[in-house]
């Protein structure tokens, strides 16, 4: 596909923004990941990840960056046994979970919105 892709965007003075712009709308379908609680999920497969092909995965990136990475973080702290456990109930971790993912969402929508208008004027503006 990038290769495909690669041939026809062109050599003109707009052949960059063109190729930026449909990899831009190519990678939106694809499925964002979610943030939840493996204590209020019962079906195991869930907690794969598909492009990594792996059964069990967590992902979490510095702790100074999100709230959901802290929590990732002190779970994972305490499984290892290197913190006293959390003392939250799983439905209360869920519900953490559910508004980081409901924010996230709403924040990539933005982002969206965003790109599409400018994409629009961009358009506009160019013969």
């Amino acid at each position: 596909l990038q290769k495909s892709l690669s041939e026809i965007f062109g050599t003109d003075k707009y052949s960059k923004a063109r190729k930026e712009v449909l990899t831009y709308m190519f990678s939106r379908p694809m499925q964002m990941a979610l943030y939840f609680c493996t204590g209020v999920l019962e079906a195991e497969t869930l907690f794969r990840h598909y492009a990594l092909n792996v059964p069990f995965y967590t992902h979490f990136t510095s702790p100074i960056r999100r709230y959901a990475d802290i929590i990732v973080h002190r779970l994972l702290s305490a499984s290892l046994g290197a913190r006293s456990p959390i003392k939250m109930e799983k439905e209360a971790i869920q519900k953490q979970a559910d508004h980081c993912n409901d924010r996230k969402m709403a924040s990539k929508r933005v982002q969206e919105l965003s790109a599409d208008l400018f994409f629009s004027i961009f358009v506009r503006v160019r013969p």
